[in-house]
């Protein structure tokens, strides 16, 4: 066979084979032969029947036949003439046809894996915080937990003041024009919001909003601007100046319970005998608990960025494309739970489709250079493992692990999961030989 493999940009291939008219008839025989064997064609014995009855009975399915054995033969035939051949996809065959001579010729477009050269990724640098829970942060939890259980008490004969809850209406907006109008988007609570309770304090709502209503009287309305930080979800905002028209309708005290043992014991029923040191030990448990894990996702981010800083390669436009539709389609029904309209959600559909392509390919490089590092690390996965990860599948959708098995078997899916596995472990192995730098929570 005459082969050859032309590769061109973005991971794409094109394969090109001509098979010679001895090899396609050889190959002919074989499969005539073993139609011959297994027909069952009235008033022929079975292995009997003559050759061009066989023939001329299953003509296209000869064909078809034929055409897939010399395709599949070319196409391994490719892989061990190019042992550096990484085929992702092979494609349906072009220009697929039998000459005069009775050679057979196709042409079929491949889809490649990049190919590149790994960066160095043991011992990078990465940046974590003690998960030791603070006194700010116990301090913080233990506030809000009184939140909760706190009383509210009308306040008619003064003004607002700090740590008051504000109950108030307010529009907004943006040189001159109502917020949605200027920005030409669903903007959600910035629009505008009737009996919207607001403490006073620094962080509540915007950055410094509730802190310019201090002082406020019953009924009065107030002009407040805040200036919209770059955390914010809408790009469009981030250091806009939003002018607020607020109405203050109700001013409420915040009486918080005390904290002492018979809150502790009876209010939250947190057991018979405990006391505040014990709520406070429990709690910080679970910060600790909650930091570490956080931390722990941290680590992964800084590896898998500092990876994707340090080497750049092309990739099959074809999967990013599909990959990004499955973001696309994630981000949609992440929205939607959220309680976005499909007006909000079609009003952001060039943001999402931007995103998602971003995801896509971040996500496919991450793929490829894990997969790479696994290769050359050793890293594999066992029989084992896929079976301990289905099991644990299997519990979450409480099915059993054997019909689930089959059922990932059934849909092709194993081979998925084996890779999810085999890129998890392969982040442990980056992880573990990180260099990691322990730094102050306000460092981090």
């Amino acid at each position: 066979m005459n082969i050859t493999v032309d590769k061109q940009p973005e991971c794409t291939a094109t394969l090109r084979a001509e098979i010679p008219a001895e090899k396609v008839q050889n190959e002919r025989k074989n499969i005539v032969k073993a139609f011959g064997s297994q027909a069952k064609i009235p008033g022929f014995r079975p292995g009997k029947t003559p050759i061009s009855v066989i023939e001329k009975r299953f003509a296209n399915d000869i064909k078809a036949e034929l055409e897939s054995r010399l395709i599949s033969s070319a196409c391994g035939e490719a892989m061990e003439q190019n042992e550096d051949l990484k085929v992702l996809n092979f494609k349906n065959p072009e220009s697929a046809e039998f000459t005069n001579d009775g050679a057979f010729n196709f042409t079929m477009p491949l889809i490649l894996a990049p190919t590149f050269e790994l960066p160095d990724y043991k011992e990078i640098e990465i940046k974590a915080a003690s998960a030791d829970a603070t006194d700010e942060e116990l301090e913080q939890e233990i506030n809000g937990l009184l939140e909760r259980y706190a009383d509210y008490t009308d306040v008619e004969d003064r003004a607002l003041k700090s740590g008051d809850i504000a109950i108030i209406d307010f529009t907004s907006t943006l040189d001159g024009k109502p917020l949605e109008e200027a920005v030409g988007k669903p903007v959600g609570i910035l629009a505008g919001k009737e009996d919207y309770w607001v403490q006073i304090k620094d962080d509540a709502f915007l950055p410094g909003f509730a802190k310019q209503l201090e002082g406020a009287a019953k009924d009065e309305t107030r002009e407040v601007t805040s200036t919209v930080g770059e955390d914010f979800p809408l790009t469009e905002l981030h250091g806009k100046d939003i002018l607020f028209a607020v109405t203050v309708k109700g001013i409420k005290d915040q009486l918080l319970p005390e904290l002492d043992d018979q809150f502790v014991e009876e209010t939250l029923q947190f057991g018979k005998d405990k006391t505040v040191d014990d709520l406070k030990e429990l709690i910080k448990e679970q910060i600790t608990m909650q930091k570490k894990k956080q931390i722990e996702e941290d680590k992964v981010n800084q590896v898998v960025e500092t990876l994707l800083s340090r080497v750049d390669f092309d990739l099959p436009e074809e999967l990013v494309n599909q990959e990004a539709q499955g973001s696309a389609d994630d981000m949609v029904a992440r929205g939607a739970q959220a309680g976005m309209s499909d007006e909000e959600i079609a009003n952001q559909q060039a943001e999402i489709i931007a995103s998602a392509q971003v995801q896509a390919r971040n996500n496919l490089k991450t793929n490829f250079i894990l997969q790479e590092i696994a290769h050359a690390e050793k890293i594999a996965v066992t029989d084992n493992e896929v079976a301990q990860r289905v099991a644990a599948i299997a519990q979450q959708q409480k099915k059993a692990p054997k019909a689930l098995m089959r059922e990932l078997q059934k849909s092709g899916r194993v081979s998925s999961l084996r890779n999810s596995i085999l890129i998890g472990k392969s982040i442990d192995f980056l992880v573990d030989n990180a260099k990691v730098e322990e730094v102050t929570a306000e460092a981090e």
